[in-house]
């Protein structure tokens, strides 16, 4: 087994909900098998509320959560990733920065949580049921055993995962 944690990093436009979601489940549930980050091309600048809610339900640190640029994770001092994935359709069309290393990359789409209109009581359910569609993803990323696969094997698992949708059968609630 690798010792050393996989490097992953989220991206989406704003960073500032499914990308937030993403990191905080692979750094909780992934019990120290992964560091997450997350970023965004264009970041809002701002955490939504509502991730943080969702964050900070899974006991994840939610006091240095902040919206950034993927920029930060492109430069040549950068740390080098393993994986990584974008959540948001606009991020995956983008053209992405080039990082360091040779990341595997995969597009795992999710309706974007940030840009329902309604009551607070109607977005915490937008948003429970986009975190509960990248929580499934996620689950089933950790479970892979990636210490077995070569590289060809992990991408098409991870774009795998990706294009199932994102309510199967297998999604926790």
């Amino acid at each position: 087994m690798n010792d050393k944690p996989y490097s992953i990093l989220i991206l989406c436009t704003g960073n500032s909900a499914r990308s937030i979601m993403a990191e905080a489940l692979f750094n909780v549930l992934g019990n120290g098998k992964f560091r997450a980050c997350s970023a965004g091309s264009h970041p809002s600048g701002t955490v939504n509320p509502f991730a943080i809610e969702q964050c900070s339900a899974l006991g994840y640190d939610t006091t240095r959560m902040r919206s950034k640029s993927w920029d930060e994770f492109a430069t040549p001092d950068a740390p080098q990733m393993d994986f990584v994935i974008t959540v948001c359709d606009q991020a995956a069309g983008e053209v992405c920065p080039i990082w360091p290393g040779t990341p595997i990359t995969a597009h795992w789409g999710f309706e974007d949580p940030a840009a329902f209109h309604g009551t607070d009581a109607d977005k915490r359910k937008v948003f429970n049921r986009v975190y509960r569609q990248i929580r499934n993803r996620v689950s089933q990323f950790i479970a892979l055993p990636l210490h077995e696969l070569d590289h060809n094997a992990v991408q098409r698992e991870m774009r795998a995962i990706g294009e199932r949708p994102p309510e199967d059968s297998h999604e926790q609630r």
